[in-house]
């Protein structure tokens, strides 16, 4: 080009083909040759909006390394990456990742194997990324978790919608023995849903007790009250890690265990039959017996053989047989309440009979049922040649062997030990199924459609709403009480309702039919109903999650981040609702980055 002409860049590489705009062609095709007159570069640019403007936009957006295709792609794999980690529980980092190391954690070395199989990743990912904006240390793939966290927990915050909910608390302790407290939110969703969501772990020291953790509290305090049965759980718990430490162990035990077996069918002593005699992890006294002295006779370990000693001692005193039968009978009394009160969708009143009912057969055990109990302890040592003491002679203290106790062996077992033991059990169960709760779920079980609404008792439920003052002001329960009326003769005509079997059922059908708003008190109620905790199912499944999530061989796992990969890796449904944009948003805005995503 001979001639000195001015030209635009930024026109030249944007130009629309739709004529002549404000000069555009001069300064693309031909050039501006007249350097003198300045107002036709004024011209040129214009304003804002103007087509040179636009095309200036344009290349800048073009030059911006951030906005790039192929970079925005290589952080979105980024992102899904650390979202699959999530949602499958698994580790980010590894012990070492250095270059040298052969194992550079899951994430980088899924990082690699994809950039392998990827040509186009590969230009953008790890030593071919900038230095600064590689995605891959540890503070920015936990603020990623984190901002996945942080949505999740807002999804249900915004299923609840500012509605009631119950808090369901327990404690467990982890595989670094750290004292976890687990919270989950128990609500009802718009469409009448009872749901319960985990939103994460903390170590404040504060307690929820529902139904089925009162029961287990009442196991425990008879353990943690009485010596002697204190005694026997420690022994138990000795035994398992005594057996339970060596596979071969195992393996005899569990070959003894089937031999005795065969040979109990073939005498006709043992039923067959589907389900019936199966493995299980409480083995024969027999058998187990038969495994101690093996090891104590030719064990390996000295401290193995010397517990081994100890266990079978014990096993073979009268206090053992005795403490197992009388825990057989209390458990097999409890099971049947502890089995319902674990129900995801149980029945209100089922719980509260089987509460009464259990009470009851505590009572009648303690009150008529020493000599049948004695009658099962004596033929259990008689099969088992344990040496039985004479009931009628001096009750010798074992750790005070010289000392005069003044007591017959019949006063002991029977006084200080039976009825000490399920009068604690008694107790127990008054004080954790009060007066207070009992009435509570007599109420709710008013509320049960079965049979087309039979147990509905209006007083009742009533009386239930006093229970909940802050929720129902004066006016509204006089409002309820005439509500309550136009409700059931609503409900009972309509065939909709007629084979309901659980409150649940009975909370979705009012929402798909509108009921809900025709009878908005009567709804509220049966809310407060389903979100009260009855089982800790829930609470213990995130329990069994955080040890798949934080393992011995990933044990130095921070309490936040475990926090945050807990509710990703147990909200899994939450979590597939995400989308990387507004993970991307909120980790951007968590802190000024030198590179924008």
């Amino acid at each position: 080009m001979a001639e000195e002409k001015a030209f635009c860049l930024f026109c030249y590489l944007f130009r629309v083909q739709v004529g002549k705009q404000s000069g555009c062609d001069a300064f693309v095709s031909t050039g501006l040759p007249s350097w003198n007159k300045a107002d036709s570069f004024s011209k040129h640019v214009g304003d804002h909006t103007s087509f040179h403007s636009n095309a200036k936009n344009k290349c800048e957006d073009l030059m911006r390394q951030g906005q790039s295709i192929r970079h925005a792609l290589h952080k979105q794999n980024d992102i899904m990456k650390d979202e699959n980690f999530l949602h499958q529980g698994l580790s980010f980092r590894a012990h070492n990742e250095k270059d040298v190391s052969t194992n550079k954690g899951n994430f980088i070395e899924l990082l690699k194997y994809t950039a392998s199989q990827n040509e186009a990743v590969r230009k953008v990912v790890l030593s071919n990324a900038p230095k600064n904006n590689q995605m891959t240390s540890p503070p920015i793939q936990k603020d990623i978790a984190h901002c996945f966290a942080e949505e999740v927990t807002n999804s249900v915050i915004q299923e609840i919608d500012n509605d009631i909910f119950a808090l369901l608390v327990d404690e467990s302790a982890d595989v670094s023995d750290k004292e976890q407290i687990a919270l989950v939110f128990r609500f009802v969703d718009k469409f009448g849903l009872v749901k319960e969501r985990f939103i994460g772990i903390s170590h404040v020291p504060y307690y929820v007790h529902c139904f089925a953790h009162q029961l287990q509290l009442v196991v425990v305090a008879v353990a943690k009250k009485h010596n002697q049965v204190g005694e026997f759980f420690d022994m138990i718990h000795l035994l398992l890690n005594v057996i339970g430490a060596s596979c071969k162990r195992k393996v005899v035990l569990t070959e003894s265990n089937r031999k005795r077996m065969d040979e109990g069918i073939k005498n006709g002593e043992i039923k067959s039959g589907t389900g019936l005699n199966q493995d299980r992890s409480l083995k024969k006294p027999g058998n187990t017996r038969w495994v101690l002295e093996h090891i104590q006779n030719y064990g390996t370990d000295s401290t193995n053989r010397q517990q081994a000693y100890g266990l079978l001692k014990y096993f073979h005193t009268f206090d053992f047989v005795f403490y197992l039968q009388m825990l057989l009978v209390v458990l097999g009394l409890t099971n049947k309440l502890s089995k319902a009160l674990q129900k995801g969708d149980q029945e209100i009143l089922n719980a509260v009979s089987l509460v009464e009912s259990t009470k009851r057969q505590l009572q009648k055990l303690r009150d008529d049922g020493w000599d049948d109990f004695v009658a099962k302890v004596y033929s259990f040592s008689d099969k088992n040649e344990t040496e039985m003491p004479n009931l009628e002679d001096e009750f010798v203290d074992s750790r005070k062997p010289r000392t005069k106790t003044g007591i017959t062996n019949l006063h002991h077992y029977k006084v200080d030990c039976f009825y000490t033991v399920l009068d604690m059990q008694l107790q127990e169960f008054n004080d954790r199924f009060d007066e207070v709760n009992s009435e509570l779920l007599v109420c709710m079980a008013s509320l049960i459609p079965i049979d087309s609404f039979r147990q509905f008792d209006k007083s009742k439920l009533v009386r239930l709403a006093e229970l909940y003052p802050d929720d129902f002001s004066f006016v509204e329960r006089r409002s309820l009480d005439h509500q309550l009326d136009i409700y059931l003769d609503n409900v009972q005509k309509d065939d909709r309702f007629t084979n309901l079997e659980s409150l649940g059922d009975l909370a979705c059908v009012l929402v798909e039919t509108g009921k809900h708003l025709s009878h908005p008190l009567v709804y509220r109620l049966l809310k407060l109903c389903l979100i009260l905790p009855v089982a800790t199912a829930t609470v213990e499944r995130c329990f069994s999650a955080m040890k798949i999530v934080k393992t011995t061989l990933r044990n130095s796992i921070g309490d936040e981040f475990l926090s945050d990969c807990l509710v990703c890796f147990i909200e899994k449904q939450v979590l597939e609702t995400i989308t990387n944009e507004t993970v991307i948003k909120r980790f951007q805005n968590m802190s000024e980055r030198r590179v924008h995503l």
